[in-house]
């Protein structure tokens, strides 16, 4: 975890603006829930590796002898640990969501589309880019089972980066129902799949030959992955910048599922129609068509999707269709489908000038000016300025008066001015600080 510095903080907050702004336009409301959630919601097994990642809070009014008492018993059996915790701080945004949805149902459309910004925690290993705590911006939407779901929501993403300055990102694109049905079709066990699942997660790290030592290091089908090196090393022609019904059935095994292939079509004629100033035909939308892209949370149940941009290796974002979640908390099926931009990935790349129409302006006194007489001057500056633009700073003169004024720059103000006793409000010449 990490404290963020004023300047940090106010470009942080101008891409967030951004982001929201942008998400708002295609039509999503913002909601927010709370950091804590119940135990039983974080570790209802649909967060994958994330849930062993939790923040689990004690339960209140516990006395150190039962804290030891149950200890004893967790050191017995780990599924114990909820007799000292019953809530967690969230690890994502998803979950809260699903609650959130079951519980106020009766007051949201019938197709809700969200907006959610805000901070999760998970006790990850620190390393550059991965924090135990670290903001995510999601849109969902709830309600709505077709490929138009998905393909707002790439959009969407795909505008907010555009207005962000990053233009030139895709989305890599799959679906978790293809993945089961080449398992199947290759001959995997059910019971082995979600370890192969793992494995092949890592194909873009460690390539076909690291893939198949691996499985066989696991001791899955032999047969299986015989198969599945046969396929991996078929000959191929590669069609890059291509999204079809051609390319994605090229990059299967023969006789793929046809409402799956069906589905992913729609949704690349959605993102072409959706996207008309990069996309004149479904042929040259930004959407890539990724076979082995799997994603590591319980709760997909179809599409799954990342965002990648070509000037980072890793991805920006992903998402995907997580059909079952809700009806865990609500008692019937709602399909529900979500995208989540990597915002502490995402604000690294981003170069946003402050707003050129703000004016943030520091009041360079002498310490003898009255404290009358300074609040005149800063009272009469802000009603100078525009209203929901202008920023003024009282700032007493010091010996470096440099560095006073590189401070100030750095903290994103625009011009200074000096104060001295006895000067009319309203009559201080303001100068550029660059």
């Amino acid at each position: 975890m990490r404290d963020i510095l004023p300047a940090d903080k106010a470009r942080r907050e101008r891409v967030l603006s951004v982001i929201r702004e942008l998400y708002r336009t295609h039509g999503f409301d913002e909601i927010e829930t709370p950091a804590l959630e119940e135990y039983s919601r974080l570790h209802a097994g649909m967060g994958g590796d994330n849930e062993k990642l939790a923040y689990n809070v004690l339960r209140r009014g516990l006395d150190a002898e039962a804290i030891e008492s149950i200890g004893q018993a967790i050191g017995r059996a780990a599924d114990n640990i909820s007799q000292l915790s019953d809530l967690g701080l969230r690890y994502d945004l998803t979950v809260p969501l699903a609650r959130f949805y079951a519980s106020n149902r009766g007051q949201l459309p019938g197709v809700f589309r969200a907006i959610q910004i805000g901070p999760v925690w998970r006790a990850e290993r620190p390393q550059k880019g991965r924090y135990r705590q670290f903001m995510q911006c999601d849109i969902d939407i709830i309600g709505d089972d077709t490929s138009r779901a998905e393909a707002e929501l790439m959009v969407a993403s795909l505008d907010a980066l555009d207005a962000l300055g990053l233009e030139g990102a895709t989305v890599r694109i799959n679906d978790r129902r293809v993945l089961d049905w080449m398992l199947d079709s290759f001959g995997f066990a059910g019971d082995e799949r979600p370890s192969v699942l793992i494995t092949i997660d890592k194909l873009d790290k460690i390539g076909p030959d690291g893939i198949v030592a691996e499985l066989r290091e696991r001791g899955a089908t032999s047969s299986a992955i015989d198969a599945f090196e046969s396929f991996l090393r078929r000959a191929q022609t590669m069609e890059y910048n291509a999204f079809g019904e051609r390319q994605i059935r090229k990059a299967l095994p023969e006789n793929a599922p046809d409402d799956i292939v069906q589905h992913l079509v729609g949704i690349g004629e959605a993102v072409a129609a959706g996207r008309p100033s990069t996309a004149a035909t479904v042929e040259e939308i930004p959407l890539v068509f990724d076979p082995f892209l799997v994603r590591g949370m319980g709760y997909y149940t179809g599409t799954i999707f990342e965002l990648a941009h070509p000037s980072v290796p890793y991805s920006l974002g992903g998402g995907g269709r997580y059909d079952g979640m809700i009806g865990r908390f609500l008692g019937q099926q709602v399909p529900a489908v979500g995208f989540s931009l990597g915002f502490e990935r995402l604000v690294d790349l981003v170069e946003l000038d402050a707003d050129a129409e703000s004016q943030a302006v520091v009041l360079v006194h002498d310490a003898d000016v009255p404290v009358a007489e300074l609040v005149a001057h800063k009272a009469a500056l802000l009603r100078a300025l525009s209203p929901s633009k202008g920023r003024v700073r009282l700032e007493r003169r010091v010996k470096n008066f440099k560095a006073l004024l590189e401070r100030s720059t750095a903290d994103g103000y625009t011009a200074f001015a000096t104060v001295s006793a006895g000067v009319e409000p309203g009559s201080l010449e303001l100068k550029p600080l660059s």
